[in-house]
Parts: structure tokens; sequence; C-alpha cells
């Protein structure tokens, strides 16, 4: 009897002591993996994966009048996302359109009267010819009867008739030339409104290109291919210029920022390769490499930063954001906001 307790205990003792072994030895195995592998890399767990969000605003006010998208929907560049109420806009197009094209009527119009100007200085040329010759003709009269009147071959009110033809002629060829003079001047100030009627086709052309430009704005739409955020918005709500709609995540174009202690970024460099595990995926490494590190510390972009000339100074470490592009081709899983462990295998001393 005493015989078996003994060997119980026996038995006993050696299964604690080999319990007791293989949890030293466990110990031991994972504690020498973790100081070889802190060794050979710089490892940090405060990091999170990034990608722009971009809130999808509205260009143009009104009410919503359709709304084509659902929560967390994969969007192409393009696509439909909201449809406002129209009308008005449209009413401004047609109105500047009609706007344009009483302008351009004036314009074909002003052509018809300068092509009508010209064809009357050319008249007014001819009148000036013949009103050259009239007097002319009534100058070599006057020439012959005040001979004649010297003469007495002619009595004074036949050369006073004469003389007043003669006047009237040359009161004819002086106003002909005014009204040359007139026509000539007429075709100037319509060449000059001819400047002003373009001027103002440009600006009725630009206020319609405006105005349809607002209409297209009217159908909002994905600026790029990514997935779409919480829907907050319904069908008839009125709306502002610049009101966010929803967010879109740029799912083709992910990265993570690992905020490194400033301690641990002397070796590294752009290009080096980086092996980063998320939390939501245990067992999964993914793979990217460093595409740039900060210029300075995260606390220097701050909205206040600090400043340790005031006299309270409490020296801490401070961490530099290191951006690493994911190089993997399958990113479905990982998504924004995501916390990542981040391991960078130290760059070899010389």
């Amino acid at each position: 009897m005493e015989t078996a307790v003994k060997k119980k205990k026996s038995i006993i003792n050696l299964t604690i002591t080999a319990v007791t072994l293989v949890f030293i030895t466990g110990t031991l195995y994972y504690l020498s993996k973790y100081f070889f592998k802190q060794s050979q890399s710089e490892e940090t767990n405060d990091a999170q994966v990034e990608a722009y969000v971009n809130p999808v605003s509205a260009r143009v006010g009104g009410y919503i009048a359709k709304i084509r998208f659902e929560e967390n929907a994969i969007v192409n560049r393009g696509d439909t996302l909201i449809v406002l109420d129209d009308r008005e806009y449209r009413i401004r197009v047609a109105e500047a359109e009609a706007a344009l094209e009483d302008s351009r009527a004036q314009l074909v119009v002003l052509h018809a009267s300068i092509r009508a100007s010209r064809t009357a200085t050319t008249v007014n040329e001819d009148q000036i010819l013949s009103a050259k010759a009239r007097l002319w003709q009534q100058e070599q009269d006057m020439k012959r009867f005040r001979n004649l009147l010297q003469e007495e071959a002619v009595t004074g009110q036949e050369f006073e008739q004469v003389k007043a033809r003669y006047d009237v002629a040359s009161n004819d060829y002086n106003a002909s030339q005014h009204t040359l003079t007139t026509s000539f001047s007429r075709i100037k100030e319509l060449e000059a409104r001819e400047a002003l009627l373009l001027a103002d086709i440009k600006r009725k052309t630009a206020q319609l290109d405006f105005a349809r430009v607002n209409l297209s704005y009217t159908v909002v739409t994905a600026p790029f291919t990514g997935r779409l955020g919480r829907r907050t918005i319904h069908e008839g709500l009125q709306i502002q210029p610049g009101q966010p709609l929803v967010s879109i995540i740029n799912e083709g174009n992910k990265w993570v920022t690992a905020n490194y202690k400033e301690t641990q970024v002397a070796g590294m460099q752009p290009g080096q390769a980086v092996s980063i595990a998320l939390d939501a995926l245990p067992g999964k490494t993914y793979h990217g490499v460093i595409e740039s590190i900060s210029g300075a510390t995260g606390s220097k972009f701050t909205l206040l930063p600090p400043d340790n000339s005031t006299g309270n100074f409490v020296k801490i470490t401070q961490r530099v954001p290191v951006k690493i592009i994911l190089t993997d081709q399958d990113l479905n899983a990982v998504k924004v906001g995501m916390n990542a462990t981040v391991s960078i295998a130290k760059a070899p001393q010389p």
C-alpha cells in the first residue's frame, strides 16, 4: 500500500516537472524568438490603414429627385449617384439660348444696315457727280450771261435767274458731299456697334455655357471608382451648393501609416520591404514598401504644436509617420481605419 502511494507521488512529481520544463522551454523559445525578431526588425502597432475618403458635394442647390445608390456600394467613376430637380435650370438654359439668339438676330440686322449704308454711299457718289456736272453747266451759263449783261444783251432779271440756278446747283453739290460724309460716319457708327454686338454675343454665349454647366451639375456622379459610405440623405430633401452628400473611399489606392518612434527610423529608407499584420485578419500577412518618411513628427502637424520654450518641458519620445504602400493585389478585405502591426527589417550596419 505504501509502495503504491510513493509510486503515485512519483508520477505526479514527474508530471509537474515535465509540465514545468515544457512551460519554461516554450517561454524561452518565444522570448528568444521575440528578442531575435526585435533585433532583426523595427516593429510598431501604432499603424492604421488609410485611403482617400472624399465627400461628394453638391455643385448647385435644389431638391433631390432621385437617389441611385445604396450604402457601402461599389461604384465606378461617372456612375450617377443623385439626380436633382432640374426644371429651374432648364428654364435658365432656355432663357440664355433666347438671349443669344436675340443678339445674333440683331447682328444679322446690323450687317444688313451696313450693306445698305455702303450701297447708299455709292448712290451719294453718283449724286455728287451729277451735282458737279450741273454746277459746271451753271458756271458756264453765269460766265456767258455776265458777259452779255455787260454788253446789255440781256436784262438784269435774266441774269438774276441764271445766278439763282447757279446758287441752287452749288448748294446741291455741297449737300451731296455732306450726305456722303454722313453716310461714311453712319457706316463707322454701325461698325462700332457691330463690335459691341460681337462682345455681347460672347458674353451671352458664356452665360449659356454657364447655364448648361449648372444644368449638368443637377446629376451628381462618382468622381472615381470606390466604395460609398453612409447614406444620410433622402428624396425631396433640399440641398445647398457645397453641401456634402455622401463620402466615397478610393478603393484603388490604400496605404498604411505607421507611426514609428523617433529612435526607430534611423535606418529606414523609401523602397524598403515591409510586413503588415492586421488585427482584424489574424494569420494573414500583407506586404508593402516604404513610399516616404515624414519630414516632421506627427505632433508638429497638430492644430496647437507643442512649444518647449514655455518652461514646462517634459521629454517625450516623438513619433514619425511612415507611409507604406500595399503591394498585394487582393485588398478587398482591407478596410480603411483598421489597426495594423508593421514590421520593417533593419538595415545592415556598415
